[in-house]
């Protein structure tokens, strides 16, 4: 059984929300998970002086369940990375996974949910 770690769309049109699970790599994206790990909400939250978008994880489970050989997908990669969960892997294609330096606002609040 391989797992991966990847986003399922949840909520009605225009205001989607994505789960990130844990899931068999065979199943549909919006199939029942092993594993909830956390919620990514794209629309941004306004807040005095700036907009952000959501982003709450539980990062103990995310790093168990690569520590057990679950895969990212690599949307869910480049977020990690973002977010200091996961160092960028040295054989990550540098163009698809570019990501912005800590002097930039990517925009991504991320609160970890423990």
């Amino acid at each position: 059984m391989v797992v991966r770690i990847r986003f399922s769309l949840h909520g009605p049109p225009h205001r989607k929300i994505f789960h990130l699970v844990a899931i068999e790599n065979r199943t549909a994206r919006d199939s029942k998970p092993i594993e909830l790990l956390g919620i990514y909400n794209p629309q941004p939250r306004p807040n005095p002086g700036q907009q952000h978008k959501t982003m709450q994880w539980s990062p103990e489970r995310i790093r168990y369940w690569l520590s057990v050989g679950a895969q990212p997908s690599k949307t869910v990669e480049r977020l990690l990375v973002l977010g200091g969960v996961i160092k960028e892997s040295p054989s990550s294609d540098k163009e698809t996974l570019s990501t912005p330096s800590s002097s930039e606002n990517p925009g991504i609040k991320i609160d970890d949910v423990d």
